[in-house]
Parts: C-alpha cells; sequence; structure tokens
C-alpha cells in the first residue's frame, strides 16, 4: 500500500495540465449517444436530435421500478435503430443502492450474466462484443476490493465463456482500479464521485447535468471518445467492432495508458 504522502504527492501531480487525466479531458469527442429507462423514443427522433445511438439495459426493471418501461431493450427497438443507421450497446444494472448487483460479489454473477446475456441475444446482440456491467456508485477502496472486484472478475468469466467481452460502467477512481487489475476491456464513465475527472481509457463518458427530453422521454447524454464504443447493430454479428466513424454514418471502437493510481484522490 501507497503511504499517505505517496498518495497525497500523487494526486497533486494529477492535477497538473500535462497529467493524463488532464490530456483526457482535452479528447476530442465523436458525436454523442444517449440512455434512458422511463420509456423508448422511436429512433428517428433520436437520430433527428443528432445522436448516434443508445446505451441500452440489458436488464429487466427490478421491484419498485415500474416506471422503467425502458427496459429491457428489445429486438423491434433495435431493429428500428438499425433502420435509421443508429446503433446500441449493451448495459446490465438490476439493481441499485442498497441492492447494487455487485453488493453480492462474485456469486452475484451466477444470476445476472446469464440474464444478460439471454437478453442481450434476444434483443439481436451478436457476440464478440461487450456488455457493459454497471458499478452505479461511488465506491471505497474496501467495497472496490472485497465485493466489486470478485463481481467483475466473475462477470468477465461469465461473458467470455459465451463469447462477450466485459464492458465496466463507473466512475473515475472505479475504472482506474479495474485496470490496474485487469478487469474490463470497454469503459463508460459516469461523474458521481469522479471529481471533475474524465479517464484516458474512457470509451464513452455519462455527462452530469446534460439530461434532455426526446418525444417526451428523459435521457443521458454521453461524449462518444473511441471510435469503437461496443456498439452493434442486430444481423451485423462481430465485424461491427472494426468499423469507423465514416463507416457508422455511412451505414445507418482511442485508448491511452492507464492515467491513475488506485491510491489516487481516495
Amino acid at each position: 500500500m501507497k503511504s499517505a504522502a505517496a498518495a497525497a504527492a500523487t494526486a497533486s501531480a494529477a492535477s497538473l495540465a500535462f497529467s493524463p487525466a488532464a490530456r483526457a479531458q482535452a479528447r476530442p469527442v465523436l458525436g454523442t449517444v444517449i440512455d434512458y429507462s422511463a420509456a423508448v423514443p422511436s429512433a428517428r427522433a433520436v437520430k433527428a436530435a443528432g445522436h448516434l445511438g443508445a446505451v441500452r439495459y440489458v436488464s429487466e426493471r427490478r421491484p419498485g421500478a415500474e416506471w422503467m418501461k425502458g427496459k429491457p431493450v428489445t429486438l423491434a427497438e433495435t431493429q428500428d435503430y438499425k433502420a435509421n443507421g443508429l446503433a446500441v450497446a449493451s448495459v446490465y444494472q438490476f439493481g441499485k443502492g442498497e441492492t447494487s448487483d455487485w453488493r453480492r460479489g462474485a456469486v452475484g454473477a451466477a444470476t445476472h450474466a446469464p440474464q444478460a446475456i439471454a437478453l442481450h441475444a434476444a434483443a439481436g446482440g451478436p457476440t464478440g462484443r461487450p456488455i457493459y456491467v454497471a458499478i452505479d456508485d461511488n465506491p471505497t477502496l474496501d467495497q472496490f476490493n472485497s465485493l466489486i472486484n470478485p463481481y467483475l472478475k466473475a462477470m468477465g468469466v461469465a461473458l467470455n465463456a459465451a463469447g462477450y467481452q466485459l464492458g465496466v460502467y463507473g466512475n473515475y477512481y472505479t475504472i482506474a482500479w479495474c485496470l490496474e487489475d485487469g478487469i474490463g476491456s470497454y469503459f463508460w464513465q459516469h461523474d458521481w464521485g469522479s471529481r471533475g475527472q474524465i479517464h484516458s481509457r474512457a470509451n464513452l463518458h455519462q455527462v452530469a447535468g446534460k439530461q434532455g427530453s426526446i418525444e417526451g422521454v428523459q435521457v443521458d447524454t454521453n461524449n462518444v471518445y473511441t471510435a469503437d464504443w461496443g456498439q452493434w447493430t442486430p444481423g451485423l454479428g462481430t465485424t461491427t467492432a472494426n468499423m469507423t466513424p465514416g463507416d457508422w454514418a455511412t451505414l445507418l471502437s482511442g485508448s491511452s495508458q492507464l492515467s491513475s493510481s488506485r491510491w489516487l484522490g481516495r
């Protein structure tokens, strides 16, 4: 473990203009995608709003969240996206807060991974693509080590065995810790607990305070930093992983070195 003094020095260094975190802030944004759960806007409206697609849930509504009529994604929805020149990526999140999926540790993957895979496939999702697994929290390092790490590793084993990759939805520090432990291939960052930093390995960044409405459906806006952000369309198989932004525009993912320490700022 690093000492408190070393951690403080690292945190100070990360605030400098030449730091990887600062460079990540300046990365070009290739476009935007949305995510939503209350209902499903038409792909035509999503396209008219200027987005490239959406990240969609491959998980059921949890008890007490019956208002989430946009869960799970359906084949009709992904076909609508394809017909309008848009793409989708998949994310699994069932619980939240005290019922967060990761709180079950490795044993939770035995339940969650098969559900994620089944719903992804039912919506036309091909193998070879990632399924983002949500860490929708601002966890402590102890929570990461004791529960999140084993949960994500078990999810990764199950997804890989079925021909998929593991993506992680989490804050800046969760992404950094995952990278240090060799967990995940794709990363979707949220701002809760990120202290204004954007990780240099984030494929997507969910921008806090940038909510909007499309056809009356509340949506979150996410900046896209890499041509391959885990997207897919039904019937296109795994070849989408090599498509450029121009290919996506016609037919219808920029990583850098690990930028932070597990002990940075905690």
